[in-house]
């Protein structure tokens, strides 16, 4: 549900985001580009995210989900040793995206995600593929069903390490729910993102986010470059601020140079945390509303959020928020919990939409007795 949820909110975003009262935008040298506000669910701003585009080692964001996956569900453990093919090898073959691998090798599963997410190794993706799903065309039949699990239209996966191919495309919006639902869903291995660099047989690579080094804030994510991509960059920042953690992840396609990607993201970064508050209206496990439930074991029933409200606002425009409830109406028993029954909006005093966000029963409401269930219909059939 969670998955649903962030990329619903995603999809919606776009029509709460731009208004007349928005803060300006800077300039963006980049083909496409968008940054979402993680804690608040909103994006900021954007140009063409819908342009499928040729997403070059970003690709390894969604390769990187799916060995996530199978870690969690224990087909694979970090200290599993896998064997290197003659696949993984060639593709040595021209390009300079390597861990350096080759087939006399056993390395562990942990030493290959550091080589594809630190070093962008193209031979450790393919290693792991394999050690997944025996084979790299099942393992991008895996990231395919992934990404229409969520919703993803203008992404389609030919291949797991962002090698220019025919049809092999993404875009900035998609990228920002793969990058988003990885942090999201896996916060015990996005720490491999923050590494600045690894060794392996020998061999030192840098990490080639370079605001890795330059923002203490930035902790991940990917960059990508083919000839047809351009330079590309998806970044995270999380900084601390008086109502709590606030996390912004940016993605820019299609820049000139290694440098563009870095200042450009740095640019949107900044801005963001500099033109919009994230303001928190209601804690984890808050109540939001209290409502009447008919043929229940118990009369009311208390409605919330699936997790703490944040929204997202030009700065200063936090005291001018209003809300309102819309629900099913009546509820009748019985209720389980975590289901939704409603919608919080949220709009300026002008009216303008901030966000909307799904109300769910916090506390399971079972069916009444016989009894209870026959007195309330009757009071039903009245009213």
């Amino acid at each position: 549900m969670k998955n649903r949820l962030i990329a619903f909110v995603l999809a919606a975003a776009g029509a709460f985001s731009v208004h007349a009262q928005a803060p300006q935008a800077p300039e963006i040298a980049a083909r496409s580009f968008l940054l979402l506000d993680m804690t608040a669910n909103k994006v900021l701003t954007e140009r063409d995210a819908n342009a499928p585009n040729d997403p070059a080692s970003l690709t390894k964001l969604m390769t990187a989900y799916v060995v996530f996956g199978a870690l969690r569900d224990k087909r694979l453990t970090l200290d599993q040793t896998l064997t290197v093919s003659t696949r993984a090898w060639d593709e040595r073959k021209g390009d300079p995206s390597l861990m350096f691998i080759d087939t006399t090798m056993t390395p562990k599963v942990d030493e290959l995600l550091r080589g594809m997410i630190i070093q962008s190794g193209n031979d450790a993706s393919v290693a792991l593929a394999e050690g997944v799903a025996g084979t790299v065309e099942q393992f991008v039949a895996m990231m395919n069903r992934q990404a229409k699990a969520w919703g993803l239209k203008n992404t389609e996966f030919k291949n797991v390490t962002g090698m220019t191919e025919p049809g092999h495309r993404s875009s900035a919006r998609d990228l920002s729910v793969i990058g988003s639902n990885l942090i999201r869903d896996f916060p015990e291995f996005y720490a491999y993102y923050s590494q600045r660099d690894f060794t392996f047989n020998k061999i030192r690579q840098d990490n080639r986010n370079l605001l890795l080094r330059r923002d203490p804030s930035v902790d991940g994510m990917k960059t990508g470059y083919t000839e047809a991509a351009g330079y590309c960059l998806v970044a995270s920042a999380q900084r601390e601020f008086p109502n709590g953690k606030r996390r912004l992840l940016s993605v820019v396609m299609g820049t000139a140079s290694k440098e563009a990607r870095a200042s450009e993201s740095q640019k949107l970064l900044n801005w963001g945390y500099s033109a919009f508050d994230a303001v928190r209206l209601f804690d984890n496990g808050q109540a939001i509303s209290t409502v009447p439930v008919w043929k229940g074991a118990a009369a009311q029933a208390k409605l919330g959020a699936a997790g703490p409200v944040f929204v997202a606002v030009p700065r200063g425009e936090g005291a001018k928020l209003q809300t309102k409830v819309e629900r099913t109406d009546p509820l009748v028993a019985p209720l389980s919990k975590g289901q939704r029954v409603g919608t919080l909006k949220v709009t300026t005093t002008a009216g303008v939409a901030v966000a909307e966000v799904p109300l769910v029963v916090q506390e399971e409401v079972p069916m009444a007795g016989i009894f209870g269930r026959a007195w309330d219909a009757i009071r039903l059939w009245i009213k």
